[in-house]
């Protein structure tokens, strides 16, 4: 069995109480509450009478709707089994010896590194300073360094990185020799969002890869696509040669290119984020529990009780995410996801009844 290094363990949860999964309510994993989009499932469900044969090996019409959607050329465009198999195969095919990494941060950069072979190194983001990049993460990158991973807003933490500081980072790494992957995966539940991405300085520099997904903003995580986006054509072409062929399935094309049509959708998903993050933080400060200025679908925490709060609102069939296993953090922390008005307002109440929260 593979080790708990995120959240969305609903399985191992219900076994634990022995309930339906669907019983509980999963606060450990940053999915969009307002759901799948009709026409995204519809799309999926139909893709269904053209599985018996194989998919098309270059998502052509996905990767047209990208490269629409995000105005970049279409060879600048690799689709991927969610975004996590970019970034193993990113590793896979550049073989870096050292990788700089946040700390916190997702924990898939270190483990892609550490499966490759790589030294993962780390650069710790404090908490005086809400655990934001500054500019002294430049002295990190050296010409020993071969690939720098940043994640916009950051995975636990919801912080963002402005886009200065993203461009002298990607700057660094080029005279440095190295590669800049900047993940946008959960940039699109922040507002502003082109303030802080970096798509349009892909054509400045060839080392810069930005990382993106739909399986978070259009709440498709079982489906399975992401994708990422460079201007060095050579290095597209080397992932689709470092993993196996025929990587996102028919169901998971079909679904990209009916999400990408979801306009109205992304603005009202921002909208009720922005709302439902706002009353969780401070109902959590109520609380006496200390909360980061998240910009993302999910709120980074720290509580100053001796218990184990993960355990503690299991026991009322919500799951959170313990943060102990992140880099740089300890048991104190937990994640909760931004989910829907009720089921929100559910969570606080829980925390309310639990002895020696307040």
């Amino acid at each position: 069995m593979i080790n708990e290094a995120h959240g969305a363990d609903i399985y191992t949860a219900a076994e634990k109480l022995g309930t339906d999964k669907d019983k509980i309510i999963d606060f450990s994993s940053n999915i969009n509450p307002l759901g799948m989009p009709e026409a995204v499932k519809e799309a999926a469900i139909n893709s269904i009478s053209h599985s018996d044969k194989y998919p098309d090996i270059n998502s052509r019409e996905l990767t047209r709707s990208i490269s629409m959607a995000e105005n970049v050329p279409e060879n600048w465009v690799f689709t991927s089994n969610g975004a996590a198999e970019s970034i193993f195969r990113i590793v896979y095919y550049l073989k870096p010896k050292k990788g700089l990494v946040t700390a916190p941060a997702f924990s898939e950069y270190e483990n892609a590194l550490k499966s490759a072979g790589a030294q993962a190194v780390y650069y710790n983001l404090e908490e005086e300073h809400d655990f934001k990049i500054k500019d002294d993460i430049l002295n990190r990158i050296n010409t020993e360094t071969e690939i720098v991973f940043i994640c916009n807003p950051n995975n636990p933490t919801g912080q963002l990185t402005n886009k200065e500081i993203s461009e002298k980072i990607i700057s660094r790494c080029r005279q440095a020799g190295a590669f800049a992957v900047i993940d946008e995966c959960f940039l699109d539940f922040s507002e502003n969002k082109e303030k802080y991405s970096v798509v349009n300085l892909l054509e400045k520099y060839d080392n810069l890869i930005v990382l993106k997904a739909f399986t978070k903003i259009y709440a498709i995580p079982g489906i399975r696509l992401g994708y990422c986006m460079a201007s060095n054509e050579k290095l597209i072409e080397g992932l689709k040669l470092s993993g196996p062929p025929w990587n996102v399935s028919a169901i998971a094309q079909s679904a990209g290119v009916a999400a990408l049509n979801e306009k109205e959708y992304a603005v009202k998903t921002v909208e009720y984020i922005n709302k439902q993050r706002k009353y969780l933080i401070e109902e959590l400060n109520k609380l006496n529990i200390m909360t980061y200025n998240s910009h993302a679908n999910y709120i980074l925490f720290k509580i100053h009780a001796n218990i184990d709060l993960k355990e503690e609102m299991l026991k009322k069939g919500i799951l959170i995410r313990s943060c102990s296993n992140y880099m740089n953090l300890d048991n104190s922390y937990y994640r909760i996801a931004v989910k829907t008005d009720e089921e929100n307002r559910l969570l606080i109440n829980a925390l309310k009844e639990i002895k020696g929260m307040q």
